[in-house]
Parts: structure tokens; sequence; C-alpha cells
């Protein structure tokens, strides 16, 4: 078993649960859960963390000249054969290869996002991020409610297969369906009218890239990408001849959402006062 194999690892290295949470980044309540056996499908990314400290990427970056492409493989091969099942179940593949029959057989606490066949593994949010979401939430919700409104607000985890295929599932922060006939019992099947990304440290890069492209060529109708860390909104319009007409807005303004005509505004200053504040 995966718990009995890195047990063993960690008593032959002499670490303590401590030692390996500081050395690992992993919070020491998720080692004891893993190391007791109650959590049998660990995170991948947490499952990495871990893997780095108890067999090390040393020999992996000597085999291969240090190569950043070639190390991950040498190091998962040089694990134990139990530990490799585990992980065998979801990672067999070549990244732009897999599908959405793979994406959903991964383990149910593993956050992730297929995007052109490539398995991309999340990072759990931020309270600052959920937080902010709910906040959106509630002013989109409490728009479509005052006006009966058709569309529907949903927030991650949902699963959007963005472009009707099997080689993308998205997971946008907040999307909003206006047509009923994209939502399935499994998610959205289609392209959602809005959707909206909270950039992280880690989601950057490819919420002001690569989503951006997948939103636009899909079929979305608006997409805003918050930035905290830079306290700004960029919105993207992608109807008309212009399109995409690109809008800035900071943290103080109030942002219109097109797909109501600029009917609803989110005033970001008056969010911002409740969001908790980070020390």
């Amino acid at each position: 078993m995966l718990y009995e194999k890195l047990n063993e690892r960690k008593k032959k290295l002499g670490l303590t649960t401590e030692q390996l949470s500081r050395l690992s980044g992993v919070p020491t309540g998720t080692i004891n859960k893993i190391l007791s056996g109650e959590t049998r499908s660990p995170r991948y990314d947490t499952l990495r963390a871990l893997e780095k400290v108890l067999y090390g990427a040393g020999d992996a970056e000597e085999e291969w000249g240090g190569s950043p492409d070639r190390k991950g493989d040498a190091l998962y091969g040089s694990l134990p054969e139990a530990v490799r099942e585990e992980q065998a179940r979801y990672l067999t593949k070549r990244q732009g290869m897999y599908t959405a029959e793979d994406y959903h057989r991964l383990p149910e606490d593993v956050h992730a996002e297929l995007i052109d066949g490539k398995l991309i593994f999340l990072e759990a949010p931020s309270f600052t991020h959920q937080e902010l979401v709910t906040e959106l939430m509630l002013e989109f919700g409490f728009y479509i409610r005052q006006n009966g409104g058709k569309c529907r607000v949903l927030t991650s985890p949902l699963n959007v297969q963005l472009d009707c295929d099997d080689r993308t599932i998205v997971q946008p922060d907040i999307a909003l369906v206006c047509r009923e006939e994209r939502i399935t019992r499994k998610g959205v099947y289609g392209a959602p009218d809005f959707c909206a990304e909270i950039v992280s440290a880690s989601s950057r890069k490819r919420d002001y890239g690569v989503k951006m492209q997948k939103y636009m060529d899909a079929g979305v109708r608006e997409y805003w990408i918050i930035d905290r860390k830079r306290e700004k909104v960029v919105c993207y319009w992608f109807e008309g001849e212009e399109a995409p007409e690109i809008s800035m807005y900071t943290f103080r303004d109030k942002v219109p959402v097109r797909i109501y005509g600029g009917r609803l505004q989110i005033d970001f200053r008056e969010i911002t006062k409740r969001l908790w504040k980070e020390e």
C-alpha cells in the first residue's frame, strides 16, 4: 500500500512528521492522514512534494543532466513499485494525449483541468481567493434574481467541456450560463456566456494566455481576469467586429458586465472593503 511504503521510507530516513512537513511544505495534519491510510488517494501536488523529500531528485538530475523535462520521469521511475502503481492510475500518458475519460478517472480529491490533452493539476485555492469568488457570486446571483434573469451563476469546481470534445475540460472560477441546453448532469457542455478567473501565482500565465485564447475560440462572450495582487480587472469582450475588445479597471472602479449591457456593475471598491486583509 502507498501509505506503508511512505512510512517505511520516512522511518528509514529518520524523519519526524514535523521535519517532513517543514521540508515538503505539506501540513502535518495532511501528512498524518496520508501516513495513517485515512487518505488513500492524495492530491497529485501533495504526493509529489512528499516524494521529492523522501526519494529526492538528485539522482534524477544527475542522470538526465538537469533537464527539466526529464527530472519528473526519472524521479517517478525511481519510486517503489507500490508508489508507481498508485500514480499510474492517472499518470500513464504523455502530456497532450490525455482525454476526458482519463480526466474523469482522477481521484475525487484531485483538482485538475484538461486543456488540449494536457492535465494541469491545480493548487487548493486560498481563503482570500474563495472569499472573492463568493462576493462576486452573490453580486451576480442577486442581480439575476432581482431581474428574473435566465442565466445561472456557477463556481468551481465545475466541469466545463469547453470545446465540446474530449480534449478540454476547464473549471472557471465563475461562470454564467444563459443557454440551458448547455447544462448537463456532469457540468456544462459548450461555452458559458461569461467566465471569470481569479489569478493566483500558479495560474497567472495560464489565465492571461492559453485560457483567454481558449475562451475566445470556444464562443465565450465575456471574460474577466481578476488580479488581486495587481488590484486590476482585465475585461475581454469577444463579440462584434472589433473583437476582442479589452478594457482595464482597478479595484477602485465599478466594472460593467457587458452581457447585461452594463446595467450590472460590480463595485470592486465595496467588495474590497469586505475582504479579509492578509497580514
